[in-house]
């Protein structure tokens, strides 16, 4: 299989800041940018959304600590620009990872607002920083309202976010992140800002593990059993309500692109948010109809193989 793509540049080593809503999946994207060493992941902000902002903390502080690494994590927007929150517990569980007995409290994030954090950061470092976010686009949205600059600052921003080519995940036409807040997910694919969208999509097709599948990543190590044990309420709900074969892993899938784009496909067209009738879908331009030069990558394909290697090699041998 030939990807047209290569890494963004020749960089030794990429430098990761992680904007998550950190729930089962977001932790397994975590395990595999914290044990990536190609990478340099200098900060994890924190937002609402699969889970309230306190669990997402305590769940990004948590996964952090299992890879043993000291990453400051910060704690950003509880709730989406406009709307009330409404979390995705009913999929990943009450504390969002899988409701398992994980011991996920008393840990203290970073001082600093997670918001005031990604702007010093991407401002302190122009074209360097890759932006990974994995949830609700609330934290991006409100550091580009007070530093629009971001958006020409950052080195590039990979979003999980959008169903592609694909239907919903919460309606039969969103994915929940864009979903969840769609003003915000508007603001940011308006902005400029470079972005390369990996819609749930890919997830469904590249990054759904049945059982033989997840019982071969727990086999890997320690971290590998963590992966799929936190994975509990995800895999009834994709069995019984999204007809797949077992739990699917979307920011797992869009960290591995973000980290090799060497494994994916690519078509670039217009991106915008619907946030009225159709709220949270996204609508692009796939016959570039609409003339606009403002274009975002879309991923149409990534390497199944490739991406399963890197997860595995992420939790071969990790701490639990």
């Amino acid at each position: 299989m030939a990807y047209a793509y290569s890494r963004m540049d020749g960089l030794p080593t990429q430098r990761f800041l992680i904007d998550t809503d950190t729930a089962s999946d977001d932790a397994v994207a975590l395990v595999l940018a914290l044990r990536e060493p190609s990478i340099t992941v200098e900060v994890i902000t924190v937002v609402a959304g699969n889970v309230p902002l306190d669990n997402a903390v305590q769940n990004a502080l948590y996964t952090r600590d299992l890879c043993r690494s000291a990453v400051p994590v910060f704690a950003g927007r509880a709730a989406p620009l406009v709307r009330p929150l409404v979390t995705a517990q009913f999929v990943h569980g009450e504390d969002g990872m899988g409701d398992i007995g994980l011991p996920l409290h008393g840990r203290a994030p970073a001082a600093g607002d997670a918001v005031e954090v990604m702007i010093e950061t991407i401002v302190g470092t122009p074209r360097e920083m890759t932006l990974v976010a994995l949830g609700p686009l609330t934290n991006v949205a409100a550091a580009l309202a007070i530093e629009p600059r971001i958006a020409q600052l950052v080195r590039h921003c990979f979003v999980m976010g959008g169903a592609g080519s694909g239907t919903g995940n919460i309606t039969a036409t969103a994915e929940y992140n864009f979903w969840a807040d769609p003003e915000a997910a508007r603001v940011v694919v308006r902005s400029a800002m470079p972005i390369t969208m990996v819609g749930w999509d890919m997830s469904v097709r590249f990054a759904a593990f049945g059982p033989a599948e997840a019982k071969e990543l727990a086999a890997v190590g320690p971290l590998g059993r963590f992966c799929v044990d936190i994975q509990a309420k995800v895999d009834v709900y994709a069995r019984e309500q999204s007809g797949l074969a077992g739990f699917d892993l979307p920011d797992p899938i869009a960290m591995a692109v973000a980290i090799e784009p060497d494994i994916a496909r690519f078509e670039e067209h217009h991106l915008d948010v619907l946030v009225g009738t159709d709220r949270g879908r996204d609508e692009i331009d796939w016959s570039d109809q609409s003339g606009s030069d403002q274009k975002a990558r879309i991923t149409t394909d990534v390497d199944r193989t490739a991406f399963l290697a890197m997860l595995h090699k992420a939790c071969l041998n990790g701490s639990a």
